[in-house]
């Protein structure tokens, strides 16, 4: 790897609100950060390959996304404007039978080309096929957390088991440690508590975490009701899940005991907005959460119920939905609600040691923001002006791992025509399988 040196016109560390370093410079050696001050502060001793000298740019950590399915592109816009669960069984997983292990590559590839170019450079991702998704995060350059998406009834209960300890033992800390598994159990109403009790036992053997669906929906809330007679996060906590590092994606509808569960426990919360918008699935608390101390990051969700994986629009419809939903328009300010996209995120994940701030010690995935556009003049206040006027487009060069992945909104580690034009083919040869499939019946 290359020694790097950044001087921009600004570095957003995220270390808190006044981390804001003018006129800074960032040093990079061996994919990790030595280096962070004010223009000239780098050590004489550091020797730069390359020095991107950058004095319209302002410089920030990556973006996190706390949770999605990224070969879901496949079937983005295949079925839109349902609930939930309707759009799940009458439209998506029969989709999803006939989907291939080759569409599954072609879609995270092109998942990871888009969430590149929107400043994303890590995500979380639950399906399955998941070595095809962890060959197209390797290729990519991204960073990512992988899980195999789990039911426990039906007949490839016992399959999604050992795929997912096998996707463990073969790809956690690969990819030069840019990959890492956890276990993958969808949710409580399609694991019930026997079979996440295995899947806890079999990720304390493997030192690993779990990724799972929490409260998304009523639909959700009354079934677990009806059978355990309490809320899904009261089962979860009974299980034993939460005796692992856990990463709840949505958690919608939670009261004040669950959000204490929350919080106690640890439990990382991947907040999905957009998604939870479009498939009326309800507005989670977050502010309310953060109150009381629970961790909180930012999804996408996958981009059949989104309909894209711009984290950065995330952020500002983060914003304004709990503002609006509260009527306060003092809550999830903008430094706050930038730090659920970077440093929150990464703390949801168990990576706050590693990413999520420019520092010295952590590894170098950072982004540079273009600030020479119309709709970010004039300047007051470099957060706002990120979380609620900036673009994914702006977002200009990415950095991960070291690693130079996108430079001048050029990724250089796909060929984005290439990627674009394999998905489009692989959709194509899905809906015909499915077609024909119908055909047959």
């Amino acid at each position: 790897m290359s020694n790097l040196l950044i001087k921009c016109m600004a570095v957003l560390t995220m270390t808190g609100e006044d981390g804001i370093i003018h006129r800074g410079e960032i040093a990079i050696r061996g994919g990790e950060i030595c280096h962070v001050g004010a223009s000239g502060s780098t050590p004489g001793d550091f020797k730069a390959d390359r020095i991107l000298d950058c004095p319209g740019m302002v410089a920030m950590p990556g973006l996190v996304n706390c949770h999605t399915h990224a070969a879901m592109t496949m079937l983005r816009g295949y079925a839109d404007d349902m609930p939930l669960m309707q759009w799940l069984k009458e439209k998506i997983w029969p989709m999803e039978d006939h989907l291939t292990a080759e569409d599954i590559y072609q879609g995270t590839l092109l998942s990871c080309a888009e969430m590149i170019k929107g400043g994303t450079t890590t995500f979380v991702d639950m399906y399955f096929e998941m070595e095809q998704v962890a060959r197209a995060v390797e290729e990519s350059g991204l960073r990512a957390v992988l899980s195999r998406g789990m039911a426990g009834f039906g007949p490839n209960a016992e399959k999604a088991m050992r795929e997912n300890i096998e996707l463990v033992e073969k790809w956690n800390g690969r990819a030069g440690g840019r990959i890492t598994v956890r276990f993958g159990p969808h949710a409580p109403y399609t694991c019930p508590p026997d079979y996440l009790k295995r899947v806890i036992e079999e990720a304390k053997r493997l030192g690993v975490g779990i990724h799972i669906h929490l409260a998304e929906t009523l639909d959700e809330i009354n079934e677990i009701s009806e059978k355990y007679d309490k809320s899904p996060i009261r089962l979860m906590e009974e299980t034993g899940l939460f005796e692992l590092p856990v990463l709840a994606a949505h958690c919608v509808h939670v009261d004040d005991k669950d959000i204490e569960i929350l919080a106690r426990r640890k439990v990382g919360i991947a907040h999905n907005p957009q998604s939870n918008m479009k498939l009326a699935s309800g507005i989670a608390p977050v502010s309310r959460m953060l109150e009381a101390g629970a961790t909180v990051g930012l999804g996408t969700d996958g981009a059949s119920s989104n309909n894209n994986l711009d984290l950065l629009e995330e952020v500002r419809t983060a914003a304004f939905l709990q503002k609006l939903s509260t009527g306060d328009a003092s809550v999830l300010p903008a430094y706050q609600v930038l730090s659920m996209a970077t440093a929150g995120g990464a703390k949801a994940l168990g990576l706050e040691e590693q990413i999520g701030c420019i520092k010295p010690g952590y590894k170098a995935d950072m982004i540079l923001f273009d600030m020479h556009k119309p709709h970010l003049y004039p300047l007051y206040d470099i957060y706002a002006q990120i979380a609620y006027a900036a673009l994914s487009s702006d977002v200009a060069t990415v950095i991960i791992d070291g690693q130079i992945v996108m430079e001048n909104r050029r990724i250089l580690t796909l060929d984005e025509e290439a990627v674009m034009q394999a998905a489009g083919r692989s959709a194509k040869a899905l809906v015909e399988r499915k077609n024909a499939s119908q055909k047959n019946k």
